[in-house]
């Protein structure tokens, strides 16, 4: 024996609509919303250590000097091991 199921459309509910216009945003609302905007837009990325090692691995020489003269420690040593290793084949 078999049944038939026949689909029951529950009935909508209504709901009633006002067409009131509405007040104008205030200046401080829209100044409150353009600070909120403006903090969401500031993002910090941060990278695992696989992916800076990747990054640092892919810089050119010009790029590891460039670093180095603005002070980065790790672009002051990978040069000092570079300059050391083209001084070594240099005078082989």
């Amino acid at each position: 024996m078999t049944a038939a199921i026949s689909p029951t459309a529950a009935p909508q509910p209504v709901v009633a609509s006002t067409n009131a216009p509405k007040a104008p945003p205030s200046a401080d609302s829209v100044t409150a919303r353009a600070h909120q905007t403006a903090a969401a837009a500031k993002t910090t990325v941060t990278l695992s250590a696989a992916a800076q090692a990747a990054q640092e691995a892919a810089e050119t020489p010009a790029q590891t000097a460039r670093e180095a003269q603005g002070g980065d420690a790790q672009a002051r040593r990978l040069s000092a091991k570079e300059a050391a290793a083209a001084k070594l084949y240099a005078g082989a």
